[in-house]
């Protein structure tokens, strides 16, 4: 049997190359919102996270959402983001 091929994306945080489903999808729609896409399909830019509290942190401290974004991105929002992410912690 054939092996399927794994999807890699890369953490914007720590730069390590890591199979799609174990980070977390930050998305910028076409308005300018950002939000957590738990499905990995929603339209728009988007920003892989590795699923941990710690690379959240270091998202927030150097503000790395808006530049991969390419959005100013608030604390507020990264906030907001650090608290739907811990629905995928899972």
């Amino acid at each position: 049997m054939k092996q399927r091929k794994v999807p890699m994306r890369k953490c914007i945080v720590s730069n390590e190359m890591k199979p799609k489903k174990d980070l977390t999808r930050i998305v910028r729609d076409s308005e300018g919102h950002v939000a957590v896409d738990l499905t990995g399909k929603k339209n728009g830019r988007g920003a892989y996270i590795t699923n941990d509290r710690e690379s959240f942190l270091k998202l927030k401290d150097k503000d790395l959402l808006s530049r991969h974004l390419k959005v100013k991105v608030t604390t507020e929002d990264y906030e907001r983001l650090i608290e739907e992410s811990r629905g995928n912690d899972s």
